[in-house]
């Protein structure tokens, strides 16, 4: 039997010298950036929502990979045929389902420079500029967003780059179980108490399990549509009060500015005031509203933030970077560093000990870690401030519109205050003045039926959220090759597939 340095060297005559030979590196790049741009020149005439069925890519690729190589332009043909089909196309201008995963030229363009440097920054030491620049972006990002000194470098707290929020919440959640169990014991980590609302992320829910919070100790408080779906400081209180007359201890609260199902905002001056009185560690989880608040008008949402803990938003949601990329302040780094840090051997150096330098390896769960600051330095220095904050307000701007054609017909409703660039809204079919629950049933059923038609129909995409039991449809406008003439369309597509089910019901 030959080896397989044999069946390469005798049947592949063709194959480069090296995998990573300049030139043809060079010829290669060329082709996939033209291949993206291409793609990005067409993206709006795609189906917006997949519409390939389970199992469908097994039907298209042979069972076991190739023993020979085969060229990158035979490569970027299955792409064309078999993969674009299966792509839920995110950044179409159609696009308004979840919340926006923008991306821009200076963010791609970021993600390749790291990739092609492709290091692996744990320390300080495995790459001086990765860990460098990634403070003094924070920091930049921090004085944006006129976050307290207290979380930026110059006041002794800091930033770091995460994958994703439920990173963040982990992290941080873990360094405030470690400080709890450090004063009372670690015996006694099966009475901490983790707190959300009912409207919070579920990462919260799946960190305090890793982080080993007794699932019965995990509190979603309820919300109510009088606070518009916002936590209220009353309803923390008398659930903490409630949890140390049972014995238990107060850990952690996440409070939101932004919810997932409609954007909500909890009240933060409220929040912190009750949670410091109980030495609660507050996380701050503005993953898709944060951006927003680079720009004046909105910066009110997170007053209130000087009394947290921490502090995170994802530039990959609504900043124009690619994903992953989460933005996590913190005050107090040695909680993270003391519950996160290790130290073997084969990783200490010199500088480490110097404490003069920052190992970001003791900030995350992960020792690896990519150069994501790079791709979020080239979005900042390629648009600036100035026009970042316009590509919000222009998102804004456009749900607005959209929210403005909804008030134009009577059908249809906006279930709750729209804060930023998403509006919740529905169909109202029945009437629930005198029909309650029943009417409120068919009309929930008649939406979801809606929905499904819309976003079958691959002309947009759109997704929906449960709130107080009323099923709204969500219309997240973020992506960053909308105009308003794509919102304009798409309330006409919504109204003509809602006339049409109407005439089905009729029947």
């Amino acid at each position: 039997m030959g080896s397989l340095y044999t069946d390469i060297t005798e049947n592949s005559p063709a194959l480069p010298s090296n995998p990573l030979d300049p030139e043809e590196f060079r010829r290669q790049g060329h082709m996939v950036i033209d291949f993206l741009a291409d793609y990005y020149r067409e993206i709006g005439t795609y189906p917006v929502r997949s519409q390939v069925e389970p199992g469908y890519l097994r039907k298209c690729i042979p069972e076991s990979a190739p023993n020979q190589p085969e060229p990158i332009e035979t490569i970027l043909k299955d792409v064309q045929s078999h993969i674009v089909p299966g792509i839920t196309h995110w950044q179409s201008p159609n696009y308004f389902a979840y919340f926006p995963s923008s991306g821009s030229t200076a963010g791609f363009l970021g993600e390749m420079l790291s990739t092609g440097f492709n290091i692996v920054g744990f320390n300080w030491m495995s790459s001086p500029a990765a860990t460098e620049l990634e403070s003094i972006v924070m920091d930049w990002l921090g004085n944006m967003l006129k976050l307290p000194s207290s979380f930026l470098f110059s006041g002794g707290g800091g930033g770091v780059l995460q994958g994703t929020t439920c990173e963040a919440i982990l992290c941080t959640l873990t360094a405030a179980r470690d400080k709890m169990l450090d004063k009372i014991g670690r015996d006694q980590i099966g009475k901490l108490v983790v707190y959300g609302s009912d409207q919070t992320h579920c990462a919260l829910q799946k960190a305090a399990q890793i982080a080993g919070i007794h699932p019965a100790n995990f509190r979603a408080v309820q919300t109510f549509i009088s606070d518009s779906f916002g936590l209220s400081p009353a309803e923390l209180r008398m659930t903490v009060e409630a949890d140390i007359a049972a014995g238990l201890v107060p850990l952690f609260l996440c409070a939101t500015v932004g919810t997932t199902s409609s954007t909500a905002v909890d009240f933060l001056p409220g929040l912190c005031k009750v949670a410091t009185e109980h030495e609660i560690w507050v996380h701050v989880d503005a993953a898709y509203a944060g951006s927003a608040c680079i720009c004046p008008e909105f910066r009110h949402f997170i007053d209130g933030v000087e009394d947290a803990d921490s502090f995170s938003f994802n530039a990959h949601k609504w900043f124009f970077t690619t994903l992953d990329c989460c933005c996590l302040w913190v005050k107090n780094p040695k909680s993270l560093v003391r519950a996160l840090s290790t130290n073997p051997e084969y990783l200490k150096n010199k500088a480490t000990e110097s404490k003069q330098v920052v190992d970001y390896k003791d900030w995350q769960i992960a020792l690896s870690r990519r150069f994501r600051s790079l791709k979020l330095w080239l979005v900042l220095r390629s648009y600036g401030v100035a026009n970042l904050r316009n590509f919000l307000r222009s998102h804004v701007k456009m749900a607005k519109v959209f929210e403005g054609l909804i008030s134009l017909d009577s059908r249809f409703e906006v279930v709750v205050p729209r804060y930023f660039a998403t509006v919740c809204f529905r169909f109202v079919h029945a009437d629930e003045t005198d029909g309650g629950n029943e009417a409120l049933g068919i009309n929930n059923e008649i939406n979801k039926k809606l929905l499904e038609r819309i976003n079958a129909s691959g002309k947009i995409y759109m997704t929906h959220a449960v709130i107080g039991g009323i099923y709204v449809i969500r219309f997240a406008v973020g992506a960053t090759l909308t105009e308003e003439h794509h919102v304009r369309d798409a309330w006409k597509v919504v109204q003509q597939h809602t006339t049409l089910l109407l005439s089905e019901l009729r029947k």
